[in-house]
């Protein structure tokens, strides 16, 4: 691993942890380390924990993650949007959610403060023009 991946990994593993304290702190985490995708056991099912924080890394591959899913049996995929700041205004969230198709590939996007330690889930309402 380069000096900037082993720094990237250092980075998912610290928003874990504290996305767990402050989501449920019964979540149990089964993988971490081989894939941007974190591995976890909640409510009994195993699902898959994708952090993004733009300043820090770019935008995943949606069907690289759907294939990740399939691959290891995950019933759920989460996507993490961290701030580190606080968000007043989401307007660009979820702009990134309908152009990026987000809310296809994945089953449940949140909006993650870390300093704040606040997480708010998106609800992306599809809207049809007839």
């Amino acid at each position: 691993m380069t000096e900037s991946q082993q720094e990237e990994k250092v980075i998912q593993l610290i928003d874990l942890h504290h996305f767990i304290e402050c989501f449920d702190s019964t979540i149990k985490i089964l993988s971490y380390i081989h894939h941007p995708i974190n591995i976890i056991k909640h409510n009994g099912s195993t699902k898959g924990i994708l952090f993004y924080d733009r300043n820090h890394c770019t935008l995943p591959d949606c069907n690289a993650s759907e294939e990740f899913k399939k691959r290891n049996g995950l019933s759920e995929l989460w996507f993490v949007f961290v701030e580190e700041e606080a968000v007043t205004d989401t307007a660009h969230h979820l702009d990134c959610i309908i152009e990026n198709g987000l809310d296809i590939f994945y089953d449940k996007i949140f909006l993650f403060n870390f300093f704040q330690s606040v997480i708010q889930s998106f609800t992306v309402i599809s809207q049809n023009n007839d």
